[in-house]
């Protein structure tokens, strides 16, 4: 459907979305069955744990995008775990992590997403964020930024501007304090905080429930893609330490400290 070379128009762009949201319940599900039961936990040659419901929902993903866009290439966590980093040639990309957030998986509390994003150009320009286990999805592209809760209808969001009082930061359990000393340094008044596990935490601020997201640890583009797309869809911003945009396609696909924003 989705050729890598021509600029998408609106009713392709909608039409891929779609597709895409679709793609994530699906790998959902197929998350939430590993989830009902006993799963065991390995380690990858960077020690990160992986489990069954990643190889799972990374395979219903691939395929979808096969199906989808065939001709936009994938840059997908688990596929790059076992068989090395691709190279890619052309300024469009699918970036996934199918199961974001495996630690709140083990933890089983629920704060675990599906993430898709679509980059073009170094900008993530269409991303998906399904937290399973809540029933939560947002998406985000040109057509603005959405929520979809517990099979409800799908509903606009728009993240806020600056409270006066000063910002709702949210935060990892696991870099909770580092990340608020760091972001106070910065000159960031911090009114309260949120603690918020994996992309959720740029779509809390997406959804204007929170103001600020300082990550100042490793992460990668697949981490991050999808619900940067969100929340640039629904007003906000995502900038490396000096100011400039956070862009994607970098050798090694590693994300340097970045901070994510509401309306400015």
């Amino acid at each position: 459907m989705c050729a890598a070379s021509k600029t998408l128009t609106v009713a392709e762009l909608e039409t891929l979305r779609d597709g895409l949201i679709a793609a994530a319940y699906d790998a959902g599900r197929a998350i939430m069955a590993v989830y009902a039961g006993d799963f065991a936990t390995t380690r990858k040659l960077d020690r990160s744990p992986v489990t069954a419901a990643d190889v799972a929902a990374e395979k219903i993903i691939l395929q979808a995008l096969c199906r989808l866009a065939p001709d936009i290439p994938v840059v997908a966590e688990e596929q790059v775990a076992a068989e090395g980093l691709p190279k890619i040639d052309t300024g469009r990309f699918f970036l996934v992590d199918p199961l974001d957030g495996t630690k709140e998986f083990i933890a089983r509390n629920g704060e675990f997403t599906v993430n898709i994003a679509l980059v073009e150009q170094g900008r993530p320009t269409l991303g998906i964020v399904y937290l399973p286990a809540l029933d939560e999805m947002y998406a985000g592209c040109a057509m603005g930024a959405l929520r979809r809760r517990q099979g409800g209808p799908a509903e606009p969001i728009q993240a806020r501007a600056l409270p006066a009082t000063g910002a709702v930061m949210t935060i990892s359990r696991s870099h909770a304090a580092r990340e608020l000393v760091k972001a106070e340094s910065f000159g960031e008044t911090i009114a309260a905080t949120l603690v918020a596990g994996s992309s959720l935490k740029f779509c809390r601020i997406a959804e204007g429930v929170a103001d600020l997201y300082p990550r100042f640890g490793p992460t990668m583009e697949w981490d991050t893609a999808a619900g940067h797309a969100v929340l640039l869809a629904a007003g906000g911003t995502v900038s490396t330490l000096d100011g400039a945009p956070l862009v994607y396609g970098k050798s090694g696909f590693g994300n340097p400290h970045f901070i994510a924003r509401g309306r400015r």
